[in-house]
């Protein structure tokens, strides 16, 4: 089944922010289900190309089925339509996971976000077999997710292009950090590549990349969709002097394990306290504090900024 939209421009992997729990910060109350309305609500404003809810920067990991319906159907709420939503899903039992992905087919969404087994390291013909599994339990379509770093499996173009010739794959996001093998996917017919490696961004869409699902895009999501209109305008050299004005931003939300700093980056902004559910972690002193200057920066920078940057 072929979606009715196109993935492209740049998506926000929404973060889940949590009740702050005074007796023990270390341990995450109840989903804060308003906060994440709010979230939706202003990135839909920004102009983001569409959400996305439950992936890895929204410590899916850690939410029970019942909590991540609940921040869906708040999501849903939320933004009304104004933009599309695709939710995350992962696991490493198939049959389990497609009684999961059953049971999304009442929401409205723009199609599944699913990443290879984690932990078991299939064979390629094992992950074909999954994704197809997993493909006739749902009427969305499904968006592939290679991220090796954390399934422990890398999923090869080959791959990609057997899936993507059932008809049921339309687009991938790609976070294997391989440049080469970026070139590859853009090779393949009928599929959108999203850029999931936040640092290889302007790299990904000057080689052809449709988007990106960019968790960086919290922060200034104006700056990642004026950068996103650049590069598609052929503005290149606009858009590279914005995407290095960026990159000591991206670079300290990566500094340590995402979502941590993110969710730093978003308290010091007064969205949310910090709060995560073990075992992630708040952030050190030290990236506290280089979060405070980035910040401090890049909220400072234009809309479109090409006078701005050259300063």
């Amino acid at each position: 089944m072929k979606s009715a939209t196109r993935f492209s421009g740049v998506w926000v992997p929404l973060i889940t922010p949590f009740q702050f729990n005074a007796q023990d910060p270390a341990e995450a109350g109840a989903v804060d289900l308003a906060t994440a309305q709010r979230l939706a609500r202003f990135y839909a404003d920004a102009g983001v190309a569409g959400l996305v809810v439950c992936g890895t920067t929204g410590e899916a990991a850690t939410l029970s089925p019942t909590e991540q319906h609940a921040l869906l159907s708040a999501v849903l709420e939320a933004v009304q339509g104004r933009c599309p939503v695709m939710m995350g899903v992962a696991g490493n039992h198939t049959d389990a996971l497609a009684q999961r992905v059953r049971l999304l087919d009442g929401f409205d969404l723009a199609g599944l976000l699913i990443s290879p087994p984690a932990y078991v390291k299939p064979s390629q013909a094992g992950i074909i077999a999954h994704y197809l599994k997993l493909a006739s339990a749902t009427r969305h379509p499904v968006v592939l997710y290679n991220i090796p770093s954390r399934t422990g499996v890398n999923m090869t173009p080959v791959t990609v292009a057997k899936l993507v010739a059932t008809g049921r794959f339309p687009a991938i996001k790609e976070s294997a950090g391989d440049v080469p093998q970026m070139l590859n996917l853009l090779e393949i017919p009928q599929l959108d590549v999203l850029c999931g490696d936040d640092i290889l961004l302007l790299a990904s869409l000057l080689m052809g990349a449709s988007g990106t699902i960019c968790a960086s895009a919290h922060i200034r999501p104006d700056l990642f969709v004026s950068l996103y209109q650049q590069v598609r305008q052929g503005r290149g050299a606009a858009a590279t002097a914005l995407f290095q004005q960026l990159k000591p931003l991206i670079e300290t939300l990566f500094s340590e394990p995402n979502p941590a700093p993110l969710k730093a980056a978003l308290a010091q902004q007064g969205w949310l306290r910090e709060t995560l559910r073990l075992p992630m972690t708040p952030v050190s002193e030290a990236c506290n504090q280089n979060l405070a200057l980035q910040l401090e920066r890049v909220m400072k920078l234009e809309k479109v900024g090409v006078s701005a940057l050259a300063a």
